[in-house]
């Protein structure tokens, strides 16, 4: 797909493809880990990985107790009462966002989306033979526009997939507007005598600064799917575990869960493997430590102000997005990879002439990466940055 190339080539081709993992770079691309997981991660999943009975590794979509711990952690930090059978564990957020549109959205359909976005949703929404239309979240604020959602709706509209807290902005979505996408989606789907779904991609939604809260969007509106990750939580992306749960409101949930039980083998057995499974009621419990990632993201943005830059401080997520003292976001990404400094292109984000710093950055990249962001922005502002690696 044509909407793939520049990432494809990006993850690839680039110089931090090239560089990925060197000695001596300062790594904000993506959201890694760059530092030891949290206390209790590996003791979980050696403790779960030994069998205790003969069939301990056969085919499980839901091992006893998984959904149910799902249900309480739900319940405890969402104040949301969800059935157990409107559980599904899945191979992570990405597998739960696909099984939730695959399972509602037909050839022909529209899928809205905020941009800008993580980079899957448009490759995810055209892989179903579906439209994708996107609906634009403006900087500096970066605020949801219920009323560009409302005038985007047109009687081929099936869903629409809300990301809060918001990978790269940062942002979080409060009650009230919430309460107005519910009504607008309601009325839209009365109008249309079709209804239209929410996806809630929630992968940040432990993952909050500044004592901030969190509302889940499916709480004010009946036809939606909550997806989340434990990837982000534990910073481990690749220990690919997550669920999808149907709202307790959803209408037609017998039709809809089983759709969602047949889109996750028809998406390639979609569920997570059966350690993880087993592990997910202790790995509920952990997280990384939100108080030093805070402490990093005061730090950049207090250091990256200072020297110049403009750009919002993130309510949730581990991401800044700084502007580039330069339109050509690409031309001035690829100044600082000439001082071993990589992060994201805001072109890849459908945000040109911004990049996004990942805060899973270790502290000594940070310290190291500093006096390399004042050059460049110093440098480019001069018009003397001549890039040294090409991006892709």
């Amino acid at each position: 797909m044509k909407t793939a190339e520049p990432l494809y080539r990006f993850f690839t081709s680039s110089s931090w493809a090239a560089r990925q993992g060197s000695p001596g770079i300062s790594d904000f691309v993506a959201g890694n880990p760059q530092d030891e997981p949290p206390p209790g991660v590996v003791e979980a999943l050696q403790r779960w990985s030994i069998p205790r009975t003969r069939d301990w590794f056969a085919y499980h979509a839901a091992v006893p107790g998984a959904r149910d711990a799902v249900v309480q952690s739900l319940r405890d930090r969402l104040g949301m009462s969800f059935r157990e059978d409107d559980v599904f564990l899945t191979n992570g957020a990405f597998a739960g966002l696909a099984v939730a549109l695959k399972s509602v959205v037909d050839p022909g359909d529209e899928v809205m989306f905020l941009s800008p976005p993580w980079f899957f949703y448009q490759l995810l929404i055209e892989s179903l033979g579906a439209k994708a239309v996107r609906v634009r979240v403006p900087p500096p604020a970066f605020d949801l526009d219920v009323d560009a959602i409302g005038q985007g709706i047109t009687e081929r509209t099936r869903a629409i997939v809300v990301n809060s807290p918001n990978n790269p902005t940062g942002r979080i979505y409060p009650p009230d507007v919430l309460g107005k996408l519910a009504d607008v989606l309601s009325e839209a789907s009365e109008r249309n005598r079709r209804p239209i779904y929410l996806v809630s991609d929630e992968s940040y939604n432990r993952i909050l600064f500044d004592g901030n809260q969190f509302d889940s969007p499916t709480a004010f509106y009946p036809r939606s799917f909550l997806v989340y990750t434990y990837g982000k939580t534990l910073l481990t992306p690749g220990q690919r575990l997550g669920y999808l749960a149907l709202t307790p409101s959803m209408p037609d949930r017998e039709l809809v869960r089983g759709a969602v039980f047949m889109m996750l083998l028809a998406t390639g057995y979609a569920f997570p493997s059966v350690v993880l499974q087993r592990a997910l009621a202790d790995l509920d419990r952990l997280t990384i430590d939100i108080g030093h990632l805070q402490e990093k993201r005061d730090q950049v943005v207090g250091a990256l102000r200072g020297m110049g830059y403009e750009l919002a401080v993130p309510e949730g997520t581990f991401y800044l997005l700084p502007r580039c003292p330069i339109p050509d976001d690409l031309a001035f990404t690829d100044i600082l990879a000439g001082r071993d400094i990589f992060v994201l292109p805001g072109t890849l984000v459908e945000l040109p002439g911004y990049f996004r710093i990942s805060l899973t950055a270790n502290d000594e990249m940070i310290e190291r990466a500093l006096p390399g962001f004042e050059t460049a922005v110093k440098e480019a502002r001069a018009g003397r940055g001549s890039p040294a690696h090409v991006q892709g």
